[in-house]
């Protein structure tokens, strides 16, 4: 067997002994309680600690087994099953938000316990068991009463209330101590059984429920919503069904038990007399004896509500014998009753002499059903009838108790079914599905950070996800996958990292090719390009041009700044190299080095598609001598309608210009460079870039004396 299953099977084994041991501890404090005589019941002391310390499934099948078993020395326990496993809910609620240790809350959560169960099991006890037979509880609520003026009712549910304070007090106690007495590391890893992966503190799970509120209707909710409709709908049907089919049998036991009676009512009634008893009674011989007869048959006949022997005309009823009952005092022989209208459909085969089936019917004497037999003279006549009622209101109220108590009992195990859907699906679908898309989610966000893309997959292989199904099968392909697709972006990585190195390397290489031409620009492109990516560094630290200064831009600039003379390879040695100044003419040709190199450089972007790195090249090359204020070349830019690159290259152009010797001139002193940088700020050059510039002036320093010494 494998490593999970055994794993699992042995967090199985010690949750089963946690729940035991709650119910042991439920059932004996209990057994106690009934056995001292004391009002208290103490049943939910092991509900409470194995919620506290178990969780709410654990907590909730503690309350029911609890209830369960104790039916079997208190039948009603089983009423208020649903009422405990709420108590296991509320208390795991309160646990995982708040601390038994704060007391102000703990006490205020006992007391709103109190109230609640006191209030719910005091409704049962009084509107559905008809009251508590316990003296105390008796003698306690009539004292209330007597007291303080208040009601039955109202004085029996304070007393309900004030035991089950003590009784909650004493098992949010008993909690307490458990949690503060066991070390914090055995009862974390009695609350991290039921994991099917790595357990997730709770901010993990409310992160996994925030992120996936983002879905139309959660998985979660999903299952949730059809486990408690299914539970209700078979309830609903449970009941309806058990209702129809006690009420059948019911009516069918009672409706045999009429025919029979009326059966013997034909046997003992002389149907050759019935004549002289419509006209003259109890005149007739014979007539008491008979009456004492059927009132005897109706007294054997459970249920039978009305006995009378009636003689059918066209008119009407006519009473032969209509046997008194406790409620209604019978008709006199002869006297006349109208047709009722449940008997309109049938008045035709009883003038007839036919026997009817029963009739149910609904007026003033209730809901009743009548049984007719037709008893008949030596002539084979019918004569009159032997009718027999039986009341089904009675049968109308119990079902309504059946309907309560069984309600009652099916809801605490319709809580457990329920309970046991979201805890099945929490554990073995909810939480390892969520916590596989969760990871995935951040592969989006790696941005091309391999650490990051490797902290990712170690994340997700750390979920330990062991639900032994095919979502266990899904998350090691997706392991093997996630892994593999780091492998290949790290040999992408390192194979495009060669490619860039090779193509920065090219670029050296053109742009040595530019600067050996050039006999006095020694280390130009690496000073420039070292300047370019400090003050590119310094906007980006300083938060300008946020919109445009990205990762991606500050290495483009930097990698394309040594290209930004490129131009100057179409300048002709004399002017390149002259010794001194140039010329009008000669100056207009150096000029012409910008609209060259943008030229060269555009070449380049249509020959290497999606190096976007090229346009800021073309940039550099084309508008490094743009001045702030317009007034510079090709094409007269100002403000920022000039390039940020570009801007950037014209200030660690020109300062390097400035501080290095040229045929024409020697290297100025570096306060003379700076003051004439801190000049051109605003007019010649970008302000921005100059701050950052001067501000950044140890590390240009580190940089200037670098490169003198290697000159």
């Amino acid at each position: 067997m494998k490593k999970h299953s055994k794993k699992t099977m042995s967090n199985s084994a010690r949750y089963c002994l946690l729940i035991s041991v709650g119910v042991t501890v439920n059932i004996l404090l209990a057994l106690l309680m009934k056995g001292v005589g004391l009002p208290l019941f103490l049943d939910t002391v092991g509900t409470i600690a194995v919620s506290a310390v178990g969780g709410w499934f654990p907590g909730i099948l503690t309350a029911i087994a609890t209830n369960l078993l104790c039916t079997s020395f208190d039948y009603n326990a089983i009423y208020f099953s649903f009422i405990n496993a709420l108590v296991a809910i509320f208390t795991y609620i309160y646990v995982r938000k708040y601390s038994f240790k704060n007391i102000i809350k703990t006490i205020t959560f006992v007391v709103i316990l109190a109230v609640f169960v006191g209030l719910l099991s005091s409704l049962i006890h009084w509107y559905v068991l008809g009251g508590v037979h316990n003296t105390i509880i008796d003698e306690t609520a009539k004292s209330l009463q007597a007291t303080t003026g208040w009601g039955p009712y109202a004085s029996f549910c304070a007393v309900y209330m004030i035991i089950n304070l003590i009784d909650k007090g004493f098992a949010i106690l008993v909690a307490a101590v458990i949690m503060a007495v066991v070390p914090q590391k055995v009862l974390s890893n009695i609350g991290q059984q039921s994991w099917m992966q790595k357990p997730l503190s709770h901010s993990e799970v409310m992160s996994i429920r925030k992120w996936s509120e983002s879905v139309g209707m959660s998985m979660r909710t999903r299952i949730t919503f059809t486990i408690v409709a299914i539970s209700y709908v078979l309830i609903i049907v449970t009941e309806c069904i058990a209702v129809n089919l006690y009420f059948e049998h019911e009516r069918q036991e009672k409706t045999e038990i009429a025919r029979d009676a009326v059966k013997f009512a034909s046997d003992v009634v002389d149907a050759d007399k019935v004549e002289d008893y419509l006209k003259y009674g109890r005149n007739v011989p014979g007539y008491d004896d008979t009456e004492a007869l059927l009132y005897k048959i109706r007294e054997n006949a459970k249920g039978v509500k009305y006995m009378y022997i009636t003689q059918v005309r066209d008119d009407g009823c006519y009473f032969v014998f209509d046997l008194d009952s406790p409620d209604q005092e019978g008709c006199k022989p002869g006297e006349k009753a109208e047709f009722e209208e449940a008997f309109f459909p049938y008045v035709d085969d009883l003038l007839e002499g036919k026997q009817i089936e029963p009739v149910e019917s609904n007026d003033l004497s209730g809901w009743v059903l009548t049984v007719y037999y037709p008893i008949k003279n030596k002539d084979g006549k019918c004569v009159c009838y032997a009718g027999a009622d039986v009341s089904l209101d009675y049968l109308s109220s119990y079902m309504k108790r059946f309907l309560v108590r069984s309600v009652l009992i099916l809801t605490g195990f319709c809580i457990l079914v329920i309970a046991f859907g979201l805890w099945i699906t929490e554990m073995y679908m909810t939480y390892p599905l969520s916590s596989i898309a969760k990871c995935l989610d951040d592969f989006d966000e790696t941005n091309d950070d391999q650490e990051y893309l490797e902290a990712n997959v170690k994340k997700l292989r750390s979920l330990d996800i062991h639900t032994d199904d095919e979502v266990e099968q899904l998350y090691k392909s997706i392991c093997r996958m996630t892994l593999n697709q780091s492998e290949q972006m790290r040999n992408i990585r390192r194979l495009s990292e060669s490619t860039a190195n090779m193509q920065d390397g090219l670029i050296i290489t053109m742009a040595d090719m530019v600067e050996n031409r050039d006999s006095d620009t020694g280390a130009h492109i690496q000073k420039t390009a070292a300047y370019v990516k400090i003050i590119v560094e310094g906007l980006k630290n300083k938060g300008y041009y946020p919109e445009k200064i990205t990762p991606k831009f500050m290495s483009d600039v930097v990698r394309s700044a040594p290209l930004h003379d490129v131009g100057k390879i179409n300048i002709p040695d004399g002017i390149l190299n002259k010794p001194g100044k140039l010329t009008d003419e000669e100056y207009e040709i150096m000029k012409t080095h910008t609209t060259a190199g943008k030229r060269i450089m555009e070449n380049a972007i249509s020959t290497v598609k999606g190096e976007n790195y090229l346009k800021e090249a073309r940039n550099m090359a084309a508008y490094h001598h743009e001045r702030f204020d317009g007034k510079g070349y090709p094409e007269g830019l100002h403000g920022e309608v000039i390039p940020l690159s570009a801007r950037i290259m014209a200030v660690a152009d020109v300062f390097d210009a400035l501080s290095s010797p040229r045929v024409y001139k020697p290297a100025f002193p570096l306060e003379k460079v700076l003051g004439i940088i801190k000049e051109g700020s605003g007019t010649q050059f970008d302000p921005k870039c100059v701050e950052v510039f001067i501000e950044a002036l140890p590390e240009v320093k580190v940089i200037l004396k670098k490169y003198n010494e290697e000159l």
